[in-house]
């Protein structure tokens, strides 16, 4: 299954990022894993190539490509078989920086948006608190002004690339009275006077670093400030389009290398002196796996156009992440189960791959929020506009 608005050009890139993975990033990924940790020179030489900044334009470093591109690259990174990787890599390019881009002060794009697309710098997210996960307008870290100073008090939790990135794009209160209307975007250094980070130990995703972080009097210039004073809800809304269809496309890609690998694994495996694949049980599983993946796929990618066409398309994005998270974990459920004894070891990638898929239906909206958004759009008629004409969705 291909999208069909793909030209020679794109093959032509997926064939050389499929080279460059084979060589930076494939021999590493075990290594990363069990230390917990990304060899920061993999994001130098993925901005060498260009990879980290495919959607962005050409006077920040990047090159200014259509969507498609970026769908590639998530497709492919998420075939790595390390969902840790594949999550920092797109929380850097799809889940933080575009706020920088389409909100930031031409001072913060020269200084930070120049250094992530050049891989020099690594960025987060931080929005969810201990207490406020789905309900943004519930965070509680505030950032009081001060002069030419916000001081910001509060956590965050669960933040990807929160622990060895650089800078934040945080989301805190700088009016706790107007509820979402109080609600504004800071871009925090990670090592700024007062910042605490701790590492969360997880199930899976091994390979990103994920953390709680603190905000003790941190001392965050005016000129941090990313947009408007009070316009961060909304534009958090406007970007959760394109982190939650990123994610369904990492979540179907990752379904689609589970089965892959699985198809390599059955093709080998003998019972009863057959090939496990012989089995009518095993391949009309595998069957029904293959139309699955395929009917989902070719709905992603009908949201990859939308994207691409600059639409604010969020009852379809929700649906495909709703979709394509549900489906992997009940994919690669399946595909854990034929390995039989062996998938619960660590000698076999799947075990792995199993780990690191569950949380593919919580980040960036749960299933149930994702229902919820559904049912409000086609029940109760809600209609959600965008706050923004700016996009990197297309060149």
């Amino acid at each position: 299954m291909q999208a069909t608005q793909l030209t020679v050009e794109h093959h032509v890139f997926r064939e050389s990022l499929k080279a460059f993975i084979r060589k930076e990033i494939l021999p590493y990924i075990d290594q990363w894993e069990e230390e917990g940790k990304i060899d920061r020179a993999i994001w130098k030489k993925m901005g060498d190539m260009g990879f980290t900044g495919l959607n962005y334009p050409e006077v920040y470093g990047g090159l200014d490509l259509d969507f498609y591109y970026s769908m590639i690259l998530c497709e492919e990174l998420s075939q790595c078989f390390s969902g840790g990787f594949t999550i920092t890599a797109l929380v850097i390019q799809y889940m933080s920086a575009p706020y920088l881009l389409k909100y930031a002060s031409e001072e913060l794009k020269e200084k930070y948006l120049k250094g992530v697309i050049a891989g020099d710098l690594v960025s987060a997210v931080a929005i969810t608190e201990p207490g406020a996960g789905s309900d943004v307008q519930k965070i509680q870290t505030t950032a009081i002004r001060e002069g030419d100073y916000y001081i910001v008090n509060g956590s965050k939790t669960f933040i990807t690339n929160g622990y060895y990135g650089d800078f934040f794009i945080t989301a805190v209160k700088t009016d706790p009275t107007k509820g979402s209307k109080g609600i504004s975007l800071l871009l925090i250094d990670r090592h700024a006077s007062g910042v605490t980070a701790t590492k969360i130990n997880k199930m899976g995703w091994h390979a990103s670093d994920t953390a709680e972080l603190g905000f003790d009097q941190v001392k965050v210039p005016i000129s941090h400030l990313i947009g408007e004073e009070g316009a961060g809800f909304s534009y958090l809304m406007d970007g959760l389009q394109l982190e939650r269809l990123t994610a369904a496309i990492q979540s179907i890609a990752t379904a689609d290398s589970a089965l892959q690998y699985t198809l390599e694994y059955i093709n080998k495996r003998e019972v009863f002196k057959h090939k496990l694949q012989d089995f009518q049980v095993v391949r009309h599983r595998v069957a029904q796996m293959v139309a699955d993946i395929a009917t989902t796929k070719a709905f992603i990618y009908a949201c990859c156009d939308l994207q691409q066409l600059g639409k604010y398309a969020v009852k379809e994005c929700s649906i495909a992440k709703l979709q394509a998270s549900e489906l992997a974990v009940r994919i690669v459920s399946q595909c854990f189960q034929l390995f039989g004894g062996y998938a619960f070891t660590e000698d076999f990638k799947i075990a792995r791959i199993y780990r690191d898929i569950r949380v593919g239906t919580i980040i960036g909206g749960t299933s149930e929020i994702m229902l919820e958004i559904i049912a409000k759009m086609t029940i109760d008629k809600v209609n959600y506009q965008s706050k923004s004409d700016k996009t990197i969705s297309s060149n």
